[in-house]
């Protein structure tokens, strides 16, 4: 039994190794067992990636379902739904830009980026900085990190952090607090410039941390360290701003990754080594196991979610955090 096994009331590998999902069952095998795999590209070929890959439109993208076209086409929700979608690819199947499908939906996200190197257009013409760090911690995973466009855009991430070192949504710290105040930011023609003697917000920083733990050049960077200090003296506290601001948000754990949870919060923190002897993260370690069920598995905090499989997806990233920092 390897020594993270110990740290844990319950084996979780008969449970996963159980599993009809074959996509899943292969990175249990590769990640948590140390099993020689078969090239990843094998998963390419399930029939939910035939399935997934069949959806995409011409400009390669995938179409937000549902909502108002007049809303939708304002927001880029197509934007939206393609990084969600291209997080499901990369995450769960392994796909990367030899697959001519994150080509092209590649292509249609790099369109939405300006010459600062943001991400544009799910908030209109405001900053994104959580969706513009996911967006690229999606594409460096699947083989972007030596793009220029992906360097410009890490490049304006760390040009628009708070005077702490940790991130906000600009609009929530220039427009005020109010809901009719960021209403209103939504229809301004140009971006709200940050107020950066506010305090950072701990789920942006979760988030825009991950885009930086997964480029390999950028996870030892003295301003990303700072960012990771930021994070985890701020577990299971509530956030400085309205947004996801109580304390139950950190307990909400999902796969693959979205907002900041305790979850989706050590993931980045163990790549840009900080211990399992720090208290900040033993917190943070004490939580998943304490909260592992006798079944062997973590329950996703979105149970009504439409994947079958959420709640063991959610254990083989809890299982990775726990190999990442006990070995």
């Amino acid at each position: 039994m390897d020594e993270w096994q110990k740290q844990l009331k319950f084996d979780p590998l008969p449970q996963l190794e159980a599993s009809d999902n074959e996509a899943l069952t292969y990175f249990v095998r590769r990640d948590l067992m140390g099993e020689e795999a078969e090239p990843i590209e094998t998963l390419w070929q399930l029939p939910e990636v035939v399935k997934i890959v069949g959806k995409q439109l011409a400009d390669g993208a995938w179409k937000y379902p549902g909502g108002k076209e007049y809303i939708c086409s304002r927001e880029d929700y197509n934007q939206l739904q393609t990084y969600k979608v291209l997080g499901q690819l990369v995450e769960k199947y392994g796909l990367t830009r030899d697959h001519p499908a994150i080509e092209r939906a590649a292509d249609f996200l790099f369109s939405r980026q300006t010459e600062d190197g943001d991400f544009r257009g799910i908030y209109r013409d405001q900053y994104t900085p959580n969706y513009s760090a996911g967006i690229m911690e999606l594409l460096i995973k699947a083989g972007y990190q030596g793009d220029p466009r992906i360097e410009r855009g890490l490049s304006w991430l760390l040009s628009m952090r708070q005077d702490d070192g940790g991130w906000a949504i600009p609009m929530r710290t220039g427009a005020g607090e109010g809901s009719e105040r960021i209403r209103d930011a939504f229809w301004l023609p140009e971006p709200i410039q940050p107020d950066r003697s506010k305090p950072f917000s701990h789920w942006v920083t979760g988030v825009v941390l991950r885009a930086f733990a997964a480029h390999p050049e950028y996870r030892g960077a003295p301003e990303v360290r700072r960012a990771g200090e930021l994070l985890k003296s701020r577990f299971f506290q509530p956030d400085t701003y309205t947004d996801r601001k109580a304390p139950s948000f950190w307990t909400k754990i999902t796969y693959p990754f979205w907002w900041t949870d305790i979850l989706s919060a050590l993931d980045p923190l163990s790549w840009l080594g900080f211990s399992k002897n720090d208290p900040d993260i033993g917190k943070g370690l004490d939580w998943l196991v304490t909260n592992q069920e006798e079944t062997g598995l973590w329950r996703s905090g979105y149970p009504k979610a439409k994947d079958r499989d959420i709640h063991l997806w959610v254990s083989l990233a809890a299982c990775r955090v726990l190999k990442s920092f006990c070995g």
